[in-house]
């Protein structure tokens, strides 16, 4: 019977704490500010920025919301982002994904400033990353390591293994198990004896994609897994990318979906966006 790894309690408690930080950088007249910019009519993106607004709201972070519409050139979308860059009261600056396909995404990640990039997607926040010498770091992986921080998980000499090798979560987490002297395996789905792979790990870090691919009976007795799979099946129910109810039986600690890993995404970004407004005001 795994323990289960409350992501809502443990966003609550940092959200507490950033409250208090951003309460005291305004008594020395910074307000931290953070610009999402939306580009079209994604109902899940639209529901994300509703969420971040709440949350800045909640934390007392100033939020600037910039909705364009579906036909948004690409060059005035990156107009939009050198003002952003430019404007001091901005601390971060979030353009929500996926944007329309006649606009370059690399080409938009790139314009933004390294220096309000609290996604932690530009090159040279990934580069940084790459070397130890981290600055932004992602907010969904971030995430799982303040998890698996708060729960006591010492990842020294650890086999953790992650299933996804996406920019946003898979390649970034790998990166940081391994500053944390982890030995790391990287899987996606088309890894050859995947459940093999899977059943040697001491930590399953899951964000594939795909509705319960984990198997329950691949997770070895006592193992830990953080699942970052939020896949909708049917109406309403919402499963992650490993097979809960069976993994809960073997593993030691468990994130739950939902309620796991995803209050912990907005949170770091808030986290991120108070740490840029601390820096520009050395």
């Amino acid at each position: 019977m795994a323990r289960v790894i409350d992501g809502k309690a443990i966003a609550a408690k940092i959200r507490g704490e950033l409250t208090v930080t951003v309460a005291d950088l305004k008594t020395k007249g910074v307000v931290p500010g953070l610009a999402v910019v939306l580009v079209g009519e994604d109902p899940a993106s639209k529901v994300y920025v509703s969420m971040k607004e709440k949350a800045c709201s909640d934390v007392g972070i100033f939020s600037d919301e910039y909705k364009l519409s579906a036909e948004t050139s690409e060059a005035d979308l990156l107009s939009l982002i050198a003002k952003l860059n430019a404007d001091p009261k901005i601390h971060g600056i979030l353009v929500q994904l996926p944007l329309p396909k006649h606009i370059d995404t690399e080409k938009v990640l790139e314009a933004i400033s390294p220096d309000k990039d609290v996604d932690g997607f530009h090159p040279y926040n990934v580069g940084r990353l790459m070397v130890g010498k981290p600055t932004f770091q992602p907010c969904t992986p971030y995430g799982v390591m303040i998890m698996m921080k708060e729960i006591g998980l010492d990842l020294t000499g650890k086999s953790v293994v992650v299933v996804g090798r996406s920019n946003i979560v898979g390649k970034p987490v790998a990166l940081m198990c391994l500053q944390q002297h982890a030995t790391v395996t990287i899987c996606h789905s088309r890894t050859k004896n995947l459940a093999d792979v899977v059943r040697s790990a001491d930590v399953v870090i899951a964000a594939v994609g795909i509705p319960e691919m984990i198997k329950g009976d691949w997770i070895k007795e006592g193992a830990v897994v953080i699942d970052v799979g939020v896949n909708r099946v049917g109406e309403k129910k919402l499963v992650g990318d490993v097979e809960y109810a069976a993994a809960f039986e073997r593993a030691s600690a468990i994130t739950p979906v939902p309620g796991g890993v995803g209050p912990m995404t907005i949170t770091m970004l808030l986290y991120n966006t108070v740490e840029s407004a601390k820096k520009q005001k050395r």
